[in-house]
């Protein structure tokens, strides 16, 4: 049996273009093309596509993909090894949501919330050797301890702060603001200003324009930060935006 790549899109939930990206980088090739120049997809083809959009939620990049297909042929094993991260990940969430559900309650009911349950499930911790493979064992210990240092009320306010710049860039991005412009560069500012507040990123309080220029193309490549703006177009406008802003005064 297989499949057209339209009834790929409306399957998987991707696009005919990142399957076309997908082939064109040998992740994903289709079973065969048809003369019309139509792309069609086996099983075996789609058990692929799965792996892929795995390890794209992971957040790996196409040549880190290309790198685990090539060393883990054995597409069951591989699998099982997804399925062991998306049980733990749902375990996370869930603890997250029993967390968020018990503040609320209290909130309601005039009290106030319990500080041992407000961070179950957010273990900042579980990001410890990505953080470090990619800024470096002190970065990560830099801000780990900032963290813990901070009392309840100073973790809401960093959240909250985040929250409140996450959603300008959200908005601001649906309404098409010019990334480039006054409100996108000022959002780029409150960015690299909220960034600078954290020890361990590089250039302190003025962080760098490496490590700002590396981290917007990284809210575009890895999924996990750009549904935080929205999905892809959120984070490439943010990315646009503080792209700007880094060649222009960083």
């Amino acid at each position: 049996m297989e499949w057209s790549i339209q009834e790929i899109v409306r399957l998987a939930g991707t696009t005919s273009r990142a399957l076309r990206h997908y082939d064109d980088a040998g992740l994903v090739p289709p079973s065969r093309t048809g003369a019309n120049g139509y792309r069609y997809y086996d099983a075996d083809a789609l058990v692929r596509l799965q792996r892929v959009l795995m390890l794209r939620g992971l957040g790996l990049g196409i040549p880190a993909i290309a790198e685990v297909l090539a060393g883990q042929r054995d597409d069951e094993h591989a699998l099982v090894r997804h399925l062991d991260w998306l049980r733990a990940e749902q375990l996370r969430l869930d603890r997250q949501i029993a967390s968020v559900e018990s503040t609320i309650t209290a909130l309601k009911g005039g009290e106030k919330p319990m500080a041992e349950k407000m961070f179950d499930g957010f273990d900042h911790t579980q990001f410890k050797g990505e953080v470090e493979q990619r800024w470096g064992e002190e970065a990560y210990a830099t801000s780990d301890a900032w963290w813990r240092g901070l009392s309840v009320d100073e973790k809401r306010a960093f959240q909250d702060a985040a929250a409140e710049l996450i959603a300008d860039w959200r908005d601001a991005a649906e309404r098409g603001v010019d990334p480039t412009g006054g409100e996108g560069q000022g959002l780029a500012r409150r960015q690299h200003a909220w960034l600078g507040g954290m020890p361990g990123v590089p250039g302190g309080a003025a962080p760098t324009k490496e490590y700002v220029v590396g981290l917007a193309d990284l809210y575009v490549a890895d999924p996990r930060f750009a549904k935080n703006y929205g999905g892809e177009a959120g984070a490439t406008f943010v990315r646009d935006a503080m792209r700007a802003y880094a060649e222009q005064n960083l």
